[in-house]
């Protein structure tokens, strides 16, 4: 019988598992799991801090459709892992977390004085889908099996282990089977029944004015192939959630951008049937209520979704379909093509057409208003310069306050899955762990994020990381030296007459919402990468090209002009979703 460390069977189960790649700083405190990943192929990439490992193995995730893997040390590192767990729970990113903790006979409870300790498991517990520990060797298959199946189950989200240092690292003599998944948990995606795909059918063909919302559910199903295909059969319009953004190319003809507010409202009132999918009708979609949906009475809803709690949670449903979004779409367009429904050429397509060219005109009408500022690097340019610089199917990733509404509001999704922020949390300088973590999924593919200089300042150490680990990531910092979103709203409220006169206010009229400069150009060059710093907007492309270029990690410092940089467009629409619609 041979000997073997806690580690290294949760490197096999891991391998079992599918998967490739754990992302966490070394410790020795799991040192027996560090040697076992190399040992079976499995990469290990380690950032400066803890918080972005969770990042980076909830953007690889959200990628990938796999699972994503962290690991944090015992006390410090767990601590340092918090955040993380509660943003990738909250965006509903399958994350396994594993952390150690001192020997077991002094945690859980602490013995008195433990040094490096307090409670992972029960701290993570309310932060996660499940936290679990495991006090001994022979109880880590069965725990890990368990996380593993709970991670698979319902909505994703994050899931912990925390181990014992000693179970972790001490030698075992004891043979252990390290199972295949399909023999502890489903491994085939959950299947309507006929029944309820008819019953869709039947609903939706009978529609006058059909639309689908498409949540994040379509993105975790990586089903934005099938949601374009039933769309463009249904002749039906698609508004999105905004963690559902990403699951459509927004230049389809069936797309209707979140960028277009008035419109969504006025689809989303009109529409007679809504064909919901994997959205849970959140704040950022106004609980589907009115006056920004229709009344239930007048609207029929469709309502598919993995996990069951999700439905009708916030809208009433007249069809619940607990399902797997890609096996749900596949088997639905099957039965629209069995009854031969088209409406490509119909009454329906004219509608769609007419959504698609007001739009343009919108758009067109946005850039007239804002090619009148006279300044000489205008914010909404800068997503609208990437997106000319990087390819299609460059993950676009971003992050920040304001920075976050312009870049949202000016870039287009063009390759549905290559878009990423932290739309349920809004966590400033999630965004770079996001970059790290989606350019180590895709190597191949160009990786750009936009942020403010706030959310910078959060983890601009992972540029050395990045470096450090040959991840040419192009970093685009806009930099207004202030906390703006905050110091617009402190302007609003405590001076609205001098915001709209001055359009902004000195530093002693706000609280603590302006920022010194840091250079972030010069911050990439000392850690190894390539900087640029930009201050008009002829300089902006080819300081762009050059940071491709480098083929290394590249910081772009972009000034921007702080006063209009303020007035990103939408807040006012922002500011209403935070209040009950009346309706």
């Amino acid at each position: 019988m041979s000997s073997q460390t806690g580690g290294n069977l949760i490197a096999q189960m891991l391998r079992a598992e599918g998967v490739e790649v754990v992302f966490g700083i070394i410790d020795g405190s799991y040192v027996g799991l560090n040697v076992a990943l190399h040992e079976y192929g499995i990469r290990l990439v380690t950032p400066r801090h803890e918080t972005s490992a969770a990042h980076m193995a909830g953007a690889y995730a959200r990628l990938t459709g796999k699972l994503g893997v962290c690991i944090a040390s015992n006390g410090p590192g767990a601590a340092n892992i918090l955040p993380g767990v509660a943003v990738e729970n909250g965006e509903g990113n399958r994350v396994l977390v594993i952390t150690s903790w001192r020997r077991s006979g002094i945690v859980n409870p602490d013995r008195g004085g433990t040094y490096q300790y307090f409670d992972q498991v029960s701290t993570i517990k309310p932060m996660s889908k499940w936290s679990g520990w495991a006090d001994s060797f022979e109880r880590l298959p069965e725990i890990f099996r368990r996380a593993f199946r709970t991670s698979y189950e319902g909505r994703p989200g994050v899931v912990h282990v925390s181990v014992p240092e000693d179970v972790m690292n001490a030698p075992m003599a004891l043979d252990v089977n390290v199972l295949s998944p399909d023999q502890y948990r489903c491994v085939e995606p959950q299947k309507p029944s006929s029944q309820q795909v008819r019953q869709a059918a039947d609903v939706l063909e009978a529609a006058q004015l059909p639309m689908i919302h498409a949540g994040s559910g379509v993105i975790h199903a990586l089903a934005s192939d099938e949601l374009l295909s039933v769309a463009q059969s249904l002749g039906a319009p698609v508004t999105t959630s905004w963690g559902g953004r990403a699951s459509i190319d927004e230049r389809s003809d069936v797309s209707v951008s979140m960028a277009h507010q008035e419109m969504i409202q006025k689809i989303r009132c009109e529409s007679d049937v809504v064909l919901a999918l994997g959205t849970r009708f959140g704040e950022t979609d106004w609980w589907g209520k009115p006056p920004y949906w229709a009344n239930p009475k007048d609207q029929r809803l469709i309502q598919v979704d993995i996990d069951a709690e999700n439905i009708g949670m916030n809208k009433p449903v007249n069809l619940a379909v607990q399902a797997d979004i890609k096996t749900f779409l596949l088997a639905l367009r099957d039965e629209l093509r069995r009854r031969g429904i088209d409406r490509s050429v119909s009454s329906h397509a004219e509608r769609i057409r007419g959504y698609k060219q007001e739009q343009q005109e919108n758009g067109d009408a946005a850039l007239a208003i804002m090619d009148a500022m006279d300044v000489d690097l205008p914010s909404y340019q800068i997503p609208i310069t990437c997106q000319e610089v990087f390819v299609d199917d460059a993950v676009t990733v971003i992050d920040g306050g304001n920075t976050a509404v312009w870049a949202n509001s000016f870039h287009q999704v063009r390759t549905p899955g290559a878009h990423l922020m932290t739309y349920k949390f809004g966590m400033l300088g999630a965004g770079i762990g996001y970059a790290l973590g989606a350019k180590v999924a895709y190597p191949d593919r160009q990786v750009c994020c936009i942020l403010g200089d706030g959310a910078m300042g959060f983890h601009m150490q992972e540029v050395e990381t990045a470096v450090r680990n040959q991840l040419a990531i192009v970093f685009v910092v806009l930099a207004d030296r202030q906390w703006g979103m905050v110091k617009f709203s402190q302007g609003m409220t405590t001076n609205p007459e001098g915001m709209m006169e001055r359009k902004s206010l000195s530093g002693n009229e706000t609280i603590n919402t302006d920022l010194a400069e840091i250079k972030f150009d010069k911050l990439a060059e000392a850690m190894g990468g390539h900087g640029e710093h930009v201050s008009s907007l002829d300089e902006l492309k080819p300081a762009l090209e050059r940071a491709i270029a480098s083929n290394t990690c590249a910081v772009v410092h972009v000034d921007v002009d702080p006063v209009s940089h303020l007035w990103a467009p939408g807040l006012d629409t922002f500011k209403a979703m935070h209040l009950e619609p009346a309706g």
